[in-house]
């Protein structure tokens, strides 16, 4: 008699993987249609109205390229901690010091555009890292846990932003409240108000990429983050890529805010990250910390963030919106567990 039995394995075959998580998202929507219709209204008509005011129109399609722009940063900058085992919860933070040190350069350094930008991205680029800085320190020679470290320097970063937006860097002509004056110079735009943000993104998505997928330096963070003793004994040097990986993730967050304050908002004021930061750890968890995945959720999260606009402007609650996003994080967490399973099929041993 055959007997059937779960094996839990430890590598998920990537098909199943991705099947799992297509069928965890489509069920978190399936929840959302039921949930809607519930409580009296048509999940077609919603559905359809989110879809003709996103891509029907150039201005919905400019909207959700910049919404695609910080969520590639941050999302990008969790997942490249994830290929080494390290959790930056703190992107959001990195995001606004990145935006704040970039802000700097634009208000108090005097140059042409073609000089300016650059150092506002190297700027935005040495903010991030430096903020991610004490964690990592911290994670790699104490062993402190990064999670807690990142997530509370996020609080600082938000609280700095506000005091230097309604304080010393308040714009003097009184024509804006809790905000600097506008920035003297911007990203250029490519597309309507679609700046370089998104594909410098792309590009910096796909040449991530390819450095995991061939060099050595990826090869040596995938072990690394796989299985740190291992590496170790091989004699990879394992707190020497942790500290460089938590760098360049701070590093790229902080570039992604140099973006949106330069070339979205053109000033810096509180709430800038609008939450960016927290929801790149769902797109890198839904990428499965791959680069190249980070792209595709990036756009799926640009286009809920999208719809929760629409939603909300026919009346959808915010927290509808926000319960959404969390269902597809939940179903997705389920989804990868159950991927790892496989199906045995047995025989039983006579009695």
């Amino acid at each position: 008699m055959n007997q059937i039995r779960l094996q839990r394995m430890p590598i998920a075959a990537p098909r199943v993987a991705f099947a799992f998580r297509v069928a965890s998202v489509v069920l978190a929507l399936v929840t959302t249609a039921i949930a809607l219709s519930i409580s009296g209204r048509s999940p077609i008509e919603l559905g359809a109205k989110v879809i003709s005011s996103t891509f029907g129109s150039s201005f919905g399609l400019e909207d959700l390229a910049l919404l695609f722009s910080p969520l590639v940063y941050c999302g990008l900058a969790v997942a490249l901690a994830l290929r080494i085992g390290a959790w930056n919860i703190g992107a959001e933070g990195q995001f606004n010091f990145g935006a704040f040190c970039a802000t700097g350069v634009a208000l108090f350094v005097q140059g042409p555009t073609w000089v300016i930008l650059p150092l506002m991205g190297v700027a935005g680029m040495i903010g991030g890292a430096l903020w991610i800085l004490i964690p990592t320190l911290a994670r790699a020679y104490a062993d402190v846990s990064e999670l807690i470290t990142t997530l509370l320097m996020n609080f600082v970063a938000m609280l700095l932003v506000y005091w230097v937006a309604t304080g010393p860097w308040l714009d003097p002509s009184g024509m804006a409240l809790a905000t600097t004056s506008r920035l003297p110079v911007s990203v250029p735009a490519i597309w309507g108000i679609v700046h370089w943000g998104p594909l410098v993104g792309i590009f910096l998505a796909i040449t991530l990429a390819l450095f995991v997928t061939y060099t050595r330096w990826g090869y040596e963070v995938r072990i690394a983050g796989a299985n740190p003793g291992a590496a170790r004994y091989a004699g990879m040097p394992v707190k020497t890529q942790l500290i460089g990986i938590m760098l360049l993730s701070g590093a790229i967050a902080g570039l992604g805010g140099m973006m949106e304050v330069a070339g979205t908002v053109g000033r810096l004021q509180g709430g800038i990250s609008n939450n960016y930061g927290y929801i790149g750890i769902m797109v890198a968890v839904l990428a499965r910390a791959a680069p190249i995945g980070v792209l595709a959720t990036a756009f799926f999260m640009a286009v809920l963030l999208n719809g929760g606009i629409v939603l909300q402007s026919q009346g959808v609650t915010t927290h509808t919106v926000l319960a959404v996003t969390g269902l597809i994080l939940l179903y997705a967490a389920i989804g990868d567990e159950m991927a790892h399973y496989k199906i045995l099929h047995t025989k039983a041993k006579d009695a």
